[in-house]
């Protein structure tokens, strides 16, 4: 006698979907770190009060140029464009120094996309610190005495707002190629300084620095007029100082072990 044995159903797994993380929502993940720390808010307020300050004194200062829009502009945008890239530095180099990477790239595995995020996150932040500056600009224009202070040329508007997206992206370039975050802020404030010193003592490199001294081609956004030349010695030195940095930055973060 043969017995049948009752036929079993197979399982079936059903294939899991994983969609990816919107990059919109990773963005505001980075963005959320680069702000919700300690350092960051610190960084932050000192920003905001050096802001203050710096148009609280030339609106109020009796010896200060009478401002327009424009002119008022550029100086209230000065302590983001030296300030902010510190936080570009640390959203990118924190990860690795305090050994998040592990959590954040078995999450996320794709790294490119964490890193867009962070570079997005970054121009995110001087975006809205830029809209600051434009408030801090427009509350303390009727004390600036300007013969026309409500002239606003868009050309000025664009280009201050252009001048702290450059420097932001300086700083992020650094993070990302060094993964250091003392190295890479050290090394942000001392390179340019440096460059410009040698610039002005050795003839040989005088110029060589015009066209790739970032200090000064960025300088000239805020500038009232730039001429054609002005912006190839700006995209000559954004070259070199933005865009190989962030490059060599992205392989480096592709390749590195995550430990």
């Amino acid at each position: 006698m043969t017995v049948t044995a009752p036929a079993r159903d197979t399982p079936t797994v059903a294939a899991a979907s994983h969609s990816p993380v919107p990059l919109w929502r990773l963005t505001s993940v980075e963005l959320r770190k680069m702000a919700d720390t300690r350092s960051g808010a610190w960084l932050l307020g000192v920003i905001g009060l050096l802001a203050v300050a710096v148009v609280t004194v030339l609106s109020l200062s009796a010896d200060a140029p009478q401002f327009d829009f424009g002119g008022l502009l550029g100086p209230t945008v000065l302590p983001a464009a030296v300030l902010l890239p510190v936080l570009g530095v640390l959203s990118v180099t924190s990860e690795w120094s305090q050994r998040t990477t592990l959590t954040t790239y078995a999450l996320v595995p794709r790294r490119m996309r964490v890193a867009a995020a962070k570079v997005l996150a970054a121009l995110a932040l001087a975006v809205l610190a830029y809209a600051a500056c434009l408030v801090a600009t427009a509350a303390a224009l009727p004390f600036a005495g300007g013969p026309d202070p409500w002239h606003l040329p868009a050309a000025a508007l664009g280009k201050a707002g252009l001048y702290l997206v450059v420097n932001v992206l300086l700083g992020v370039g650094f993070g990302m190629l060094l993964l250091n975050s003392a190295l890479a802020i050290v090394l942000y404030f001392v390179l340019p300084i440096a460059w410009s010193i040698l610039g002005e003592m050795v003839t040989a490199l005088a110029r060589p620095a015009q066209w790739l001294d970032l200090s000064v081609t960025s300088g000239l956004l805020l500038e009232p007029v730039m001429t054609g030349r002005d912006w190839a010695r700006l995209g000559t030195s954004v070259a070199v100082w933005i865009v190989v940095p962030l490059v060599l930055g992205l392989i480096r973060v592709s390749r590195r072990e995550v430990k």
